[in-house]
């Protein structure tokens, strides 16, 4: 019996890669359309990973290397700065993610649930939002899903390979974002409470080894440029250096991060995973029960939502970071409504919904309150950064100046073909607080004036230049700039 009992398994897993490529393909296509009818500006953090792509290093302020490398190298493929080639790699991530998700699925439940897999992934909210910028969460994604099939592998099969790809995958996901970390935390938890899920002593030696193998010249890089980006990311996790570490607490925060997952993964799938975490995954034995999700997925979702939840009671937690719990948590949530088809339609359905909106809203920004609430962070920046630039020419200005780092961030990529103005950051009394105030600080002793962009000029400064920050991401700024010296404009 035991041939029959493979061919059957060999058979259930099969078929599924060419209608799931179909799937994902085909929206993946319409949001790479939409990206190139795309008029919005590269936003604050995404000007920043193209600037880091002009510099390869091993590491950067705030972030591990990956994305850098990737937004380098689709932007020499295409030839191209433009906001188009630098967002590229979100979709082509996400659509690479959810096949993998979907060849886990297969593993343990078949064709069908494959396919439901990966249409779930591809339509939740955060998947379509990340599609349409460049994220680190978004560059992530493939490698720690990756991670998630290996050692699904390596569970049911033993062998040492799928170890040393699990810990390859890890590492991989950590030089994008290091909450790729959270697989090894679910890999630990896993074997600590389950026996049945503890690799041999060998294979997770290898899993520690081949993510430190990638990961060690990241962290070489941070111990020789005094762990710039290990530095920045526990100055996140704001608490730990607070005189008091309840300085921030309070429950509003929590609340509020808790009701953005549901914008994040849609409230149809998330009510399902709420279930599953509460009631414990259940298999059944009976004829077209199976569940996409093994029972160790898991352990790479609440560990993740728990220690997110106390950042934010703690302080604070923005709806991305806990991105990570929801690649293994789509699957479990399908599992949960394998048993209810239409509500499964239903969630996924609601999720699709609201990709559509956000591809409505890039294509149209102006398009209504809720397309100016979605775009308006992405619109004015270019314009703004042109209206500088020329007004520096206007007023013989060799340099602009600003403390803004939204501002800098932009002058940076849509100056990047200017060579007779140059851009530097004003350094404040709280030392170095991003990028650019570290590279890029206002030197001494510059010949000529300069222009200085700023909400709180010295009292040297003079007289305001109007600058028009009525609309965009600039609305509401109380900004000018000043025809000033160096040394006026680098007084804090």
């Amino acid at each position: 019996m035991a041939a029959p009992a493979t061919f059957a398994k060999l058979h259930s897993e099969a078929g599924w890669l060419p209608a799931a490529l179909g799937i994902v393909g085909a929206i993946t296509l319409l949001r790479i359309l939409v990206l190139g009818f795309d008029n919005r500006d590269l936003f604050v953090d995404e000007a920043q990973y193209w600037l880091w792509g002009q510099h390869l290093e091993l590491g950067y302020y705030s972030k591990p290397p990956l994305i850098a490398w990737a937004i380098a190298a689709f932007t020499t493929l295409g030839g191209s700065d433009a906001p188009f080639w630098v967002r590229l790699p979100g979709p082509l991530c996400h659509a690479a993610t959810a096949l993998i998700l979907a060849a886990l699925a297969a593993r343990h439940a078949g064709r069908r649930a494959a396919l439901w897999t990966a249409l779930a992934y591809i339509t939740l909210p955060m998947v379509g939002l990340g599609s349409l910028v460049i994220s680190t969460d978004t560059i992530m994604a493939p490698f720690f899903a990756a991670a998630l099939l290996f050692h699904d592998r390596l569970l049911a099969e033993g062998r040492a390979r799928d170890a040393i790809l699990t810990g390859l995958m890890i590492g991989l996901a950590c030089l994008a974002k290091y909450a790729g970390l959270y697989v090894l935390v679910g890999i630990g938890l896993s074997a600590l409470l389950d026996r049945r899920l503890r690799p041999t002593a060998v294979n997770g030696a290898l899993i520690l080894v081949c993510l430190l193998a990638v990961l060690s010249p990241n962290l070489v890089w941070n111990a020789l440029n005094h762990g710039e980006t290990l530095s920045h990311t526990a100055d996140n996790i704001g608490w730990v250096r607070q005189s008091s570490p309840f300085a921030g607490f309070g429950l509003d925060g929590l609340l509020e991060f808790l009701g953005s997952q549901f914008g994040v993964f849609g409230p149809g799938l998330m009510i399902a995973l709420i279930l599953a975490l509460i009631h414990g995954l259940r298999r059944s034995g009976k004829t077209g029960a199976a569940t996409p999700a093994p029972a160790q997925l898991a352990y790479f979702v609440w560990p993740i939502l728990l220690i997110v939840s106390l950042q934010a009671l703690m302080d604070k937690a923005y709806a991305n970071w806990a991105a990570g719990a929801y690649l293994a948590g789509t699957l479990i949530a399908l599992s949960v409504l394998a048993a209810a088809p239409r509500l499964r339609t239903i969630a996924i359905g609601i999720n699709a919904g609201a990709c559509l909106v956000l591809l409505a809203m890039t294509v149209m920004p102006g398009a209504g309150l809720a397309g100016n609430a979605f775009t308006a962070r992405y619109l004015g920046r270019a314009a703004m950064s042109e209206t500088l630039i020329n007004l520096a020419r206007r007023e013989g200005a060799v340099a602009i100046v600003s403390d803004n780092r939204d501002i800098l961030a932009d002058l940076f990529y849509t100056g990047r073909q200017t060579t007779d103005i140059a851009f530097y950051a004003r350094l404040s009394e709280a030392g170095v607080r991003n990028h650019y105030e570290l590279s890029y600080p206002l030197p001494a002793g510059i010949a000529g004036p300069v222009l200085l962009v700023t909400e709180n000029p010295p009292a040297c400064a003079g007289r305001p230049l109007a600058i028009d920050t009525a609309g965009g991401a600039y609305a509401r700024r109380n900004m000018a700039a000043y025809r000033t010296d160096a040394a006026c404009a680098g007084r804090p």
